[in-house]
C-alpha cells in the first residue's frame, strides 16, 4: 500500500530508511560523518497511501517551520538539530541531527477533542484512560491539555492510543514522566504563541529520544502541519470538522465524486488534479507565514 519512491543518492551518505515524508541518511564524509541527514520530501499520504502527486515546496515548509520552533523551545527541551549546512541537492529540506535512542512512544498532547480522540471517547467517555466531561463534541476545548500517548506503529498501520500506564510499563515510571511533562510544556508554549496569531493549535505529536548521557531531545519534525492540528481561530466552530492548515483538502478531494476514487477498493487514489495541489500548498504556506511572521 505504502508505494514509497526510491530515495535519491546523495554523495557522502548513505541511505538508512524512507518514512512517508522522510529519508534518512547517515553521513560519511565532512565535518558531520556520523551525524544523521533528515531529507523533507514534497510527498504527501493519505489514509496509508503515499501519493503519486507532490506538493510543491512542502518539504521545505515543513523543514522551515521546525527550525522555527525548535529555536523557541529550546529552553525547555533541547533539539536534535545539529547545522543546516547540508549537501545542496536537498538544500533548504534537510538538517543534519543527532543520533538519538528514540522513545518507542509518541508523545501526544491534545487540547481540543478530535481525530481519533474523539472517537475513543464517543465509545468510552475517555482518551487514553482519562475521563472527559460528558457532553463534548468534535472540535470541544478541553478543560486542560492532557497527555495521550500513542504507540509507534510500523510503516503502513495506524499508531494506537494507549494509557499512561503502558507508557510506563515501556519506558519506565521515571521516563514516562518526562516525556508527560515537556509535551505539556512544549503544547501550552506552542498553543500560546499559535492562538495569539489567530491560529488553534488542537493537539500535537511529538518524538523524544536520549543522548548517551540521559538527556532527553526533542526529535524528527515539531509543529508542522503534518505532525499537528492548527485551525483558524476565527472560523472554530465545536460540533463539526474544522477548517485545517493540513491535507484535509487532498483527503476531500479523495473522499468526493470528483476524485472517481472508492476507498474501499484497496487501489491507490489517482492522480491529485493540480487546482487541489495548489490549494494544498497555499494552505501549507498560509500556516506557515502566520505562525512565523516571515514570508515565503
Amino acid at each position: 500500500m505504502l508505494n514509497i519512491p526510491e530515495a535519491p543518492v546523495l554523495e557522502g551518505a548513505t541511505h538508512l530508511h524512507s518514512g512517508k515524508v522522510r529519508d534518512l541518511y547517515e553521513l560519511q564524509d565532512g565535518p558531520h560523518a556520523g551525524h544523521l541527514l533528515m531529507v523533507a520530501s514534497d510527498r504527501i499520504s493519505i489514509f496509508d497511501f503515499v501519493l503519486d502527486t507532490t506538493i510543491p515546496d512542502k518539504g521545505e515548509i515543513l523543514t522551515r517551520m521546525s527550525l522555527w520552533w525548535f529555536d523557541r523551545l529550546a529552553d525547555l527541551v533541547p533539539g536534535h538539530v545539529v547545522s543546516t549546512d547540508v549537501p545542496s541537492a536537498v538544500a533548504g529540506r534537510a538538517v543534519v541531527c543527532e543520533r538519538l535512542d528514540m522513545f518507542p512512544v509518541e508523545c501526544v498532547a491534545r487540547g481540543y477533542l478530535t481525530g481519533s480522540g474523539l472517537l475513543d471517547y464517543a465509545a468510552t467517555g475517555e482518551v487514553c484512560g482519562i475521563a472527559l466531561p460528558a457532553g463534548l463534541v468534535d472540535g470541544s476545548r478541553l478543560p486542560e491539555p492532557v497527555f495521550t500517548p500513542a504507540t509507534k506503529a510500523e510503516l503502513g498501520n495506524h499508531d494506537e492510543n494507549v494509557s499512561y500506564a503502558a507508557v510506563e510499563a515501556t519506558v519506565g515510571p521515571e521516563a514516562a514522566a518526562v516525556l508527560r511533562d515537556l509535551t505539556l510544556q512544549v503544547y501550552a508554549r506552542a498553543e500560546e504563541m499559535a492562538r495569539e496569531r489567530g491560529i488553534l493549535l488542537a493537539d500535537t505529536k511529538l518524538e523524544m529520544g536520549r543522548r548517551g548521557d540521559g538527556t532527553v531531545v526533542l526529535g524528527d519534525e515539531v509543529l508542522t502541519p503534518d505532525s499537528s492540528r492548527f485551525w483558524p481561530a476565527d472560523d472554530w466552530t465545536p460540533g463539526r470538522p474544522q477548517a485545517s492548515y493540513d491535507k484535509q483538502i487532498v483527503r476531500n478531494w479523495a473522499l468526493s465524486p470528483e476524485s472517481g476514487w472508492d476507498r474501499s477498493s484497496g487501489e491507490a487514489p489517482p492522480p491529485v488534479p493540480p487546482e487541489v495541489v495548489d490549494r494544498t500548498r497555499a494552505r501549507y504556506v498560509e500556516a506557515y507565514e502566520l505562525l512565523t511572521g516571515e514570508r515565503w
